[in-house]
Formats: C-alpha cells, sequence, structure tokens
C-alpha cells in the first residue's frame, strides 16, 4: 500500500459551512426585533457598491434556461423541503395558499478570486475560489457563511492539512509569541489579478488576549471579518447596522470532496483522519486501536458505494458524515464520481450541500432560542416590574418565532431518496438536532405555560379583591336602598349646595371604596376565616386586627 505522501489528490473541493448569530436590530419596534430581516439590510448596501450582492438563483431564470441537474436537484426533496429551498410560484388561478417566495435570500461576492494558504512547512499553495454566498433566513436571526474552493494535484497530506486549518475563526492558543497553533502560518484573499484584499493577522497573541479581556469574547480574524464586511462583530467598537457573535465552536464544519486515483490504496487511518479532520500525523502512523477504527466505521462512514474486497470502480466511493465534517472520497477517473452534472461531484455541490446546510441551520437556529431564553433568565428582576413585563414580552415573542420556525424550517425528514435520506439522518444524529429540539420546545412550553397560570393567578387575586369590596359595598346599598334614598330632603337646595352635598358624599365613599381595595386581600383572609366553622372566634378576632397591622413588603411577582 502507497505511502500516504505518494498520493495526489487529483480534484480537492471544501466547502466552509459557517453559521453565525445576528443581533437584533435595535431601531426597529420590539415586535420586530425578533425577525430575521438583516438581509433587507445588504440588499439596500447592495446598491451602494457593496461586494455582497443578491444572489439570482437558477430557479429564477427562464424556463428555457432550465437543466436537468437543476430538475435533478429539485426532486430530490419532499415538496415541503422544496418550497422551503426554491419557494411556489403563483397559479395562474391566483391561488392565496401559495407558499409564494422562499424564506432563503442568498448573497454573494465575487471580488475574491483565490486563497492564498502558507502552511507551517513554509509551503504555499493557491486555492480557486468557486464561490463565496450568505445563506440569510427569514425570521430567524442566523445566517451562514457557505465558502468553496478547489485545487487539483495536491498530495494527500497537504489536503489534510488544508483541511484541518482552514476553517478557523481565530487562534486556539500559541506555540509561540508569534506562532498560533493549529492555524495556517497565513491566510490571504486575492483578486483576480492576484493583489492582496486582505490577510490573516494569527501571529497578533496580544491583540486577541487584549480583546478577550475587553469584551470576554473571541476576536475574529481579520480576514475572516473583512470578508464579512459590511457585517461587523458584535463584541467590537465597530459601527455597523447588521452585528453577528459566534454561536458554535471556532473550527467551522465543512465538506470536503477527494478524487484519487485508486482510493483503495488509502489506509483505515488516512480515512480516520479525513473523516474525524484530525492533524496529520508528523510520522503518518496514528495510534488508533482496533475498536476506534471498528467504531469510526460503524458510527461516521456511508458505505453504500465502498466494498474495497472488489477492487471495482463501481465500489470505489465512500462517505464520511459526523457533525462537524462531511468528507467523500473516489476515484478520479469514474465518471460516476467525478462527473460535475450527473455525478457525485454535482451531487455533493448542490443535493448534499443542502442537506448539511439544512442540518447545520436546524442546529444553529436552537442554539439561537437556547441563547435567547437564557439571556432573557439573565436579564429577569423579581424586584422590577418593569423586568418583569420585558420578560414576558420576550418569552412570548420566543414562542411565536419558535412555532414559526417549527412550521416553515423544521423538518425530520428531507428526502426519500435512499442515499439523501440517510445521509441526512447520520447529520441529524451527529449533530443531536432531535433532542436539541425537544428540549428548546419543553423549554418554551413551560415559561409559556407558566406565564399563563401567572396571569391566571393575578386574574384570581383580582376577583377575590373585586368580591370583597363588592361584599362590604353591599352593606352600603343595602341600606340607601331600604332608607329609599329620602332621608333628606335636598329638592329645594341651591345648585351649588346639592354640588356641595354630593362632594361630601362621593369624596369619603370613594376613599372608603380604595381603601377597602388596598386592605381586600387581608379582608379576604378574614371572610375566609368567618365562612369557615372550624375557626374559633378568637381566631376570627384575630383576622379581623390583621387587616390593620402592616405587613412585611413582599417583592412583585
Amino acid at each position: 500500500m502507497a505511502p500516504t505522501s505518494d498520493i495526489l489528490v487529483r480534484h480537492f473541493r471544501q466547502i466552509l459551512i459557517w453559521p453565525l448569530q445576528l443581533m437584533p436590530m435595535s431601531h426597529l419596534p420590539g415586535e420586530l426585533k425578533a425577525m430575521g430581516r438583516q438581509w433587507e439590510i445588504l440588499q439596500c448596501a447592495a446598491s451602494e457598491g457593496s461586494p455582497w450582492q443578491p444572489r439570482a438563483t437558477e430557479f429564477d431564470a427562464s424556463p428555457e434556461q432550465f437543466e436537468e441537474r437543476h430538475y435533478r436537484e429539485f426532486i430530490t426533496f419532499l415538496p415541503y423541503v422544496q418550497r422551503f429551498l426554491y419557494g411556489e410560484q403563483v397559479s395562474m388561478a391566483g391561488d392565496i395558499a401559495s407558499y409564494g417566495r422562499s424564506p432563503l435570500h442568498v448573497f454573494r461576492r465575487s471580488d475574491i478570486q483565490q486563497v492564498l494558504m502558507v502552511f507551517k512547512d513554509g509551503a504555499t499553495h493557491h486555492f480557486k475560489v468557486a464561490h463565496i454566498d450568505l445563506y440569510f433566513f427569514y425570521d430567524v436571526d442566523v445566517v451562514i457563511l457557505a465558502f468553496e474552493i478547489m485545487g487539483n494535484d495536491l498530495p494527500l497530506r497537504r489536503v489534510q492539512d488544508a483541511l484541518f486549518r482552514f476553517g478557523r475563526a481565530y487562534p486556539a492558543q500559541w506555540d509561540g509569541p508569534r506562532e498560533a497553533a493549529n492555524c495556517l502560518r497565513k491566510v490571504a484573499w486575492l483578486d483576480a489579478d492576484g493583489e492582496v484584499l486582505a490577510e490573516s493577522d494569527y501571529e497578533e497573541r496580544q491583540a486577541y488576549l487584549s480583546h478577550m479581556g475587553q469584551y470576554r469574547a473571541p476576536r475574529m480574524a481579520e480576514h475572516w471579518a473583512y470578508l464579512l464586511n459590511p457585517l461587523v462583530p458584535h463584541h467590537s467598537g465597530l459601527e455597523g447596522e447588521v452585528r453577528y457573535r459566534q454561536i458554535e465552536y471556532h473550527r467551522m464544519p465543512l465538506m470536503a470532496y477527494i478524487a484519487v486515483d485508486d482510493p483503495f490504496a488509502l489506509r483505515d487511518e488516512d480515512f480516520y483522519a479525513l473523516g474525524t479532520v484530525g492533524k496529520p500525523s508528523e510520522d503518518q502512523i496514528l495510534p488508533l486501536t482496533p475498536k476506534l477504527l471498528a467504531d469510526f466505521e460503524a458510527d461516521c462512514c456511508f458505505d453504500r458505494f465502498w466494498a474495497p474486497e472488489q477492487r471495482h470502480r463501481s465500489a470505489s466511493t465512500r462517505m464520511m458524515c459526523s457533525g462537524h465534517a462531511f468528507i467523500m472520497v473516489g476515484q478520479h477517473g469514474n465518471e460516476f464520481y467525478s462527473n460535475p452534472y450527473t455525478g457525485v461531484l454535482g451531487q455533493f455541490r448542490h443535493q448534499h450541500f443542502l442537506l448539511v446546510l439544512i442540518a447545520h441551520f436546524h442546529k444553529s437556529a436552537l442554539l439561537l432560542f437556547s441563547d435567547r431564553m437564557a439571556a432573557a433568565l439573565s436579564a429577569l428582576n423579581l424586584k422590577d416590574p418593569l423586568s418583569i413585563r420585558h420578560f414576558k414580552r420576550e418569552i412570548r415573542l420566543l414562542l411565536e418565532s419558535f412555532l414559526r420556525f417549527n412550521q416553515r424550517y423544521w423538518f425530520r425528514e428531507v428526502s426519500h431518496q435512499i442515499v439523501s435520506s440517510q445521509l441526512f439522518g447520520m447529520m441529524n444524529r451527529h449533530l443531536d438536532t432531535v433532542r436539541q429540539h425537544e428540549e428548546v420546545r419543553e423549554s418554551v412550553q413551560s415559561m409559556n405555560q407558566y406565564l399563563e397560570n401567572d396571569d391566571l393567578r393575578r386574574q384570581a387575586d383580582t376577583v377575590v379583591r373585586l368580591t370583597v369590596v363588592t361584599i362590604f359595598g353591599l352593606l352600603g346599598t343595602t341600606i340607601t336602598g331600604f332608607l329609599g334614598m329620602n332621608l333628606f330632603d335636598l329638592a329645594a337646595e341651591s345648585g351649588w349646595m346639592k354640588l356641595l352635598y354630593f362632594a361630601a358624599v362621593s369624596l369619603p365613599t370613594a376613599g372608603l371604596i380604595f381603601y377597602t381595595v388596598a386592605r381586600s386581600k387581608s379582608l379576604s383572609e378574614f371572610l375566609d376565616a368567618m365562612s369557615d366553622e372550624r375557626v374559633s372566634n378568637k381566631q376570627a378576632f384575630v383576622a379581623l386586627r390583621n387587616v390593620w397591622r402592616k405587613k412585611k413588603a413582599q417583592p412583585p411577582v
């Protein structure tokens, strides 16, 4: 079996899928703050020269330009997923039940044409940029960056190194004062002429440490911050209407397509390093036990098209799926694997990409809901009525947003095609989205139930107070009714005298009513004691005396 260093990757593609949390726009009213509408700001910026421009999809083109690969992509998904991804045209009859346009809003920048990578050993490689897109989701404050690069005729160890080091938002640590661990030595964005547009600053150790000390949040590397502009990091002094922050781990989820002349030449250790996106071993030997390899194959390998014992090109494609990565390895000369339209390469860039995008969007949205609930609870002050009102409004907005997310975006199944269905199931299992969804749903419902119970308690308390006032007001009503309101003959008095009598009666009566309301809770306890046959006269008298006894103030609830 050939050493890993001798294996050439004839064609390599890597797609970074980086979910980010968008911060609510402060200039909008309270209800609209919870809605993902940041794409509208980017749309306005596009007309002012922003590098991010709205991307028209193939499905927006004229019907004559529709190709078979678009058709194959469309029918891969179930109808409700099709409506989410592509929208739905209104029928000639003006069907009011039409789904309408897709809730996806995609922006693309085309000024970055190449990526320059300088590796730890000093080697330099240029990768061509296939596309850089931003995916916004209506009504959800999540944006996903999709960054696809490609290269040809690269050593397998160099491909492993690129997978391991490229997609890092910031360094996790440093091996020296200016040597970031596990990151590339340098990353640069190049334009069509080869000019540098932005480059990484992983070596600026003190800048990252100072930023963490000031904001209690990591600092985004310079080249990634440049790429996302006009979006700006939330924890920074930069000005911008659309602000974002990290929602997952600093290593970006990724997809990779690897085409080699002989996939059967790869060792089990090579597949393990690729599937787990691990650090390439210096001596090309990984300390892997048979049990570890067996668990990896059982949990992460999709071997429907992989049978190395047959040594046939129809069984030379292996797919590996984990929560962090989706990797496929196959034979370069095999039409089934390498065809960019009808082969696995075309499916990788379209159907499989959308599967991974949906799975990571689900996870990011659920993390967003959990974060919003935690933020609402941390801001709650039971001694502050205004804080309580804000908490109730935020929880109700979260409940509404979560219900809309369930109906518009949450899918347990996306396809009935065997490969797509099983791959999506593997992604969900590794990302644990089903369990997270249940936890978020139960938490939102529990908080909403608490608010409903609190409203019912307040209503019941109000009814009790009004009942007490009615009971004590019944005494005056009975007396005045019995006397027939003829106790005084005021018909002959002047208007001013009548008004004076009216005020003399109304003001004490109103004061008595307000005083009764103020003491209604204690009076209700007295009435309960009077109506309970098990309570002695002495205990009832104590309850009456407690009406005027000052109680220790309790915090409002």
